[in-house]
Formats: structure tokens, C-alpha cells, sequence
């Protein structure tokens, strides 16, 4: 690697203090820098705990094991939610979101003291939350669905986190005005900012859905209000908790832009594009929450076909065009760096050994397979009938959440570590395996549970050894040995989480610095990577034949699922 050294002294503009990356070039003001040390490591901290309390719930429903009662099942399972889906990811979010605005556009900080105001209310909120939940009194699981009623320090606790994240939200919006205002940037925000961007955009949308339901849930649990009428608690809430995910899923796609950027060199195939498909999660990302409540009969046909058959079968467009376009974006510069021999001497002479590289194209190929097909499936009302109360969904979106999101996160500190913390990555045999252990547990855990689904395994019923007293059938022997798998996977993903937390912690306490003149990275960054993540841009070429045989092996592939699972459902349930 060619690094770039600019020196390390700090310099200063505007009320701020930089320093300038001698890997990449960027410029690194104090307050962002601190902002994102802080908020990075709330994020493992809670996915530790978050991450062991989904061990627990993996070995309690694991027929030949259960490790739990009944009660501590349903805790432990709903602080497992509010862990690993709010408070791991949002954290982990606005680290993101700082990171693409102030450091990749080279600006100050908007309002640092409302930054550590935000990042102060989250920490209470997620505090609290853990707090109403482990005191026994909250076990409503993640969607607390009325009448189920948890403590009101349970709904606040949200409420806080929720203005802590919003706050930080405008404040990246308020970095982005800063930038364009102090002309830090040429041209278009790069790509990945834009990915932020969007993801930002649907966060207000998010966290504005959550108010106006949990407000007054907590309301209705101070006695204040008498009754929450469950229908619309639903579908006011699934406009915070499905679109929470699509959150996540423009900042996972924005991950993989700046990795194969910031690794290889690797520039959008076309700028335009690819932002247009970003700007198709603004426009109907969000309504593909409609599939939780495909089978509520208070909702019309009309409402249901309009939001399922159309406005989410474009949102999954946005996602196949990403899908193209990054690992398209990866070929183009493994050929530009001279892997050019056959369909895919680019793929298999990619920096595997490297942890980020690896662990974004798991995640892309995972969440593409597993996540993403699964999740149109879900979109189509006969199925979702048939598989709605089965775990089937939560197979469906630890495809999406844990093998895509969680897993490209983890890629991502592995140079948020060295770039932000300035400390290298300690143990670096470890960190290469990190993420094919996490990902295959994870991939794993998915497969299994979508697996028990399509046998008729009960969503949230903590003992599938119980026979079903209301339909006088007990689960066929293959339901068994899904759940049995899906222990074992969970524990492999568990040893891979263990192992990330590991690397990382001892990375930021005791990893080599970086800050000296000879200093190198032991996983290297591209010598173009700040021309990469940091300017407008496209490759500008569509020779791509690894490229196309990988996303023609998808589409039959998703093509045969979903005609092969239509066809098995509808006999098995039949006879049933």
C-alpha cells in the first residue's frame, strides 16, 4: 500500500480542530472523532448483551436443552429485541452517520454539544429499557403488542431513546448544511454520504411513527388513557419497527460502497444509478411493513395489493440494483488492479483474509439469498397466511438484520478501529476468521428457523415439545431437528460475536498505535481509497461477466424458492 501521509500535527478552521488521516487523506475533526469513539463503543456493549441474551432464547427454545423457564424465556427474549434491534444498530447508525458527513465531506461538526446531548439520552433510554426489563415487570416482547401491557419506564425509556437519536439526526443534517455552507466538498455529496443520507431521511419517518404510538402507550400505561385499540397500535407501530430496519438497510448498502471503496479502490459502476436506487428506499422501503399485517383483517384487499404487489416489489428493486452494483463495482476494480483471468480470478484473488472485505461480501450474499428472498415471500398474502405467526419471520429477518446488518457493521469497525481509534488490529488470525464464523452462525440460524417455520413452529411459543391443544397435532420430527440446528448455529454465531467484541475491545485498549511517521495498517487500505469513498464518480463500465453469471445464479435462484415454497406450503398445510 501506498498510504498518504499528510503529517500528523492538527490543524484547525472554523471553531474546530482536525487532524488529517495519513491512510486516507480525510480530514478528522476532534468533535466527530469523539462522537463516533463513543457511540461505536455503546453499540458493542449492547450487542454483547443483546448477543448473549439471544444465545439463551437459541438454547431455551432447543427442544433437547431448554435452558429456560416459561417467564425468563419471554424476558430474556424481549430484552434480546430491544438490544440487537434498537439500541446495537442505532448506536452503531450515528457513528455512521458522522462518519459520512463530517469526515468523508472534510466538515466540523454541527453543534457538538446537542451531538453528546443526543448520545446522552440514548444511553439513558437504552439504560432504563435493559432496567424495566430485567426487573421482571416488561416481558412484552419487542413489538408489545396491547393488551399486553409493560412497566411505563419500559414505553419512556423508548421515548428518551427515541429524542436522543432524532436529535443526533439533525445533527448530521446539520453537518451536511455546514459542509455545502463552508464549501468543504465539490460537486455532489460522494456516494456513500448520499447512502447516509437516505438513511437519515427514513430514520425522522421512523422515530416520528414511534412517537406518535409509543406516547401514548405509555400514557395508557400511566392510567391515563383506557384503552389502545390493537389494530392501529399495530400498524402505527410496524411504521417504527419495520422501517427501523430500513434504516439499517441504507447504512448496510452505504457500508459496502465505502469498503469496496476504501479497500480497493472500487468506484459505483454509475454514480446516478446507484442513487437512484437509494432514493427508492426513501420513496417505498418504508411500506413493505405492510407484510406484518397481511394477515389482520382489518386492513382492505386494496390497501394490501397496492402495498405488497407494487410500492415493495420497487423497493426490491432498489435492493437488486444494489446487488449489481456492488459486487459489480468490485469486479471492475479487481480487474483494474489486474485479477483479469476468466469469469472470477477477480473474486477468488479478493483480499479475503482481510476482515472488512470479508465480512461486507458475506453480508451482501447473505442478506441477497437469505434475507432478501425470504422477505419477498413474506410479501405475497397467501404465504404470509400460511407462515405469519410461524418462525419463519424471525428467520426472516435475522437474514436481513444479523447476517446483513450486523455482519457489515462488524466489517466496518475492523477501519473504524484503526482509522478513528488510531490502534491496529491485534490478533489478526482471529479477525480474519471472525467474520465466516459470525456469518455462517448467523446464515445458519436463518436457514433453520425459516425451516421450522415452513413445518408450522409457533412464532413466540417458548416449548415446541408442548402439542398443540387447540388443533390436537404435535410438530413433525424435522421441526425438532431445525430447532436442535438452530442451537448449534447460534452457537457458532455466539463464539464469532464473542470473538468480534474481543478483537475489538483489546484493538481500542491495547492495539499498536498508529500515529507514528512508519506507521502501517496489518489490513491495508487501497492507495486510491480517499479518491474512492470521497468524490463523485462512477467506473463507468458494464464488462462484467463474473458479475452477471453471480446475479443470474440469484435470480434463479429466487425464482425457484419462491415457486418451490408456494407449491410445499399449500400441500402441507393442506393435509394438515
Amino acid at each position: 500500500m501506498t498510504s498518504i501521509d499528510h503529517g500528523a500535527a492538527p490543524v484547525s478552521g472554523a471553531g474546530a480542530r482536525y487532524r488529517v488521516c495519513r491512510f486516507t487523506g480525510l480530514k478528522v475533526d476532534s468533535s466527530a472523532e469523539a462522537l463516533i469513539k463513543v457511540n461505536a463503543v455503546a453499540a458493542v456493549l449492547f450487542l454483547a448483551l443483546g448477543g448473549l441474551m439471544g444465545l439463551l432464547v437459541a438454547l431455551t427454545r432447543w427442544p433437547a436443552v431448554q435452558l429456560l423457564d416459561a417467564e425468563l424465556f419471554y424476558l430474556v427474549l424481549t430484552g434480546h429485541g430491544a438490544n440487537v434491534l434498537l439500541f446495537w444498530i442505532i448506536f452503531f447508525e450515528i457513528a455512521v452517520l458522522y462518519f459520512a458527513s463530517s469526515v468523508i465531506l472534510g466538515s466540523r461538526l454541527a453543534t457538538p454539544w446537542l451531538a453528546w446531548l443526543g448520545f446522552l439520552l440514548m444511553v439513558a433510554g437504552a439504560v432504563m429499557a435493559n432496567y424495566a426489563v430485567l426487573r421482571g415487570d416488561s416481558s412484552v416482547m419487542f413489538t408489545s403488542y396491547p393488551p399486553m401491557q409493560a412497566s411505563h419506564w419500559f414505553y419512556l425509556s423508548l421515548i428518551i431513546f427515541a429524542v436522543g437519536a432524532l436529535v443526533s439526526v439533525m445533527v448530521f443534517f446539520g453537518t451536511l448544511v455546514v459542509a455545502k455552507a463552508e464549501n468543504t466538498y465539490d460537486g455532489s455529496v460522494p456516494l456513500v454520504t448520499f447512502g447516509a443520507i437516505t438513511a437519515g431521511i427514513i430514520a425522522v419517518f421512523t422515530l416520528a411513527s414511534g412517537a406518535v404510538i409509543l406516547i401514548p402507550t405509555w400514557l395508557w400505561s400511566l392510567g391515563l388513557i383506557s384503552n389502545i385499540d390493537s389494530l392501529m397500535y399495530k400498524v402505527v407501530w410496524w411504521g417504527m419497527g419495520h422501517s427501523s430496519q430500513q434504516i439499517n438497510v441504507s447504512a448496510h448498502v452505504a457500508i459496502w460502497y465505502a469498503i469496496g471503496a476504501m479497500v480497493l479502490g472500487a468506484k459505483p459502476l454509475s454514480e446516478k444509478v446507484s442513487r437512484t436506487a437509494f432514493l427508492m428506499y426513501i420513496l417505498f422501503l418504508q411500506l413493505a411493513s405492510a407484510h406484518h399485517l397481511l394477515a389482520e383483517p382489518g386492513m382492505s384487499s386494496t390497501w394490501k395489493i397496492v402495498n405488497t404487489s407494487y410500492m415493495m416489489y420497487l423497493a426490491v428493486m432498489g435492493s437488486m440494483i444494489h446487488g449489481l452494483t456492488v459486487p459489480g463495482a468490485i469486479e471492475a476494480a479487481q480487474r483494474r488492479n489486474g485479477f483479469t483471468r476468466g469469469a472470477f480470478e477477480w473474486l477468488t484473488k479478493a483480499p479475503w483474509g482481510n476482515p472488512a472485505f470479508s465480512g461486507m461480501f458475506l453480508s451482501l450474499v447473505m442478506f441477497g439469498f437469505i434475507g432478501g428472498i425470504s422477505g419477498v415471500v413474506l410479501g405475497t398474502e397467501q404465504l404470509n397466511v400460511l407462515m405469519h405467526n410461524t418462525i419463519y419471520v424471525p428467520g426472516h429477518f435475522h437474514g436481513t438484520v444479523v447476517a446483513g446488518t450486523t455482519l457489515a457493521f462488524m466489517a466496518m469497525t475492523y477501519l473504524v478501529v484503526p482509522l478513528i481509534f488510531q490502534r491496529d488490529i491485534v490478533w489478526p488470525t482471529l479477525a480474519k476468521w471472525q467474520p465466516f464464523l459470525f456469518g455462517i452462525g448467523a446464515g445458519g440460524i436463518s436457514l433453520f428457523m425459516m425451516g421450522a417455520g415452513t413445518l408450522g413452529v409457533a412464532r413466540r411459543h417458548w416449548d415446541i415439545s408442548l402439542t398443540d391443544a387447540a388443533h390436537a397435532f404435535e410438530y413433525p420430527a424435522a421441526a425438532y431437528l431445525m430447532m436442535g440446528l438452530n442451537g448449534i448455529f447460534a452457537i457458532l454465531a455466539a463464539i464469532g460475536g464473542v470473538v468480534f467484541i474481543l478483537v475489538v475491545v483489546a484493538s481500542i485498549l491495547i492495539g499498536p498505535k498508529l500515529e507514528g511517521p512508519g506507521a502501517k495498517m496489518r489490513f491495508p487500505l487501497h492507495d486510491q481509497s480517499r479518491e474512492a469513498v470521497a468524490e463523485y464518480g462512477s467506473h463507468g463500465t458494464l464488462k462484467l461477466p463474473g458479475t452477471i453469471i453471480l446475479v443470474g445464479i440469484f435470480f434463479a435462484c429466487f425464482v425457484l424458492y419462491y415457486f418451490v415454497n408456494w407449491k410445499y406450503l399449500s400441500e402441507l398445510w393442506l393435509f394438515r
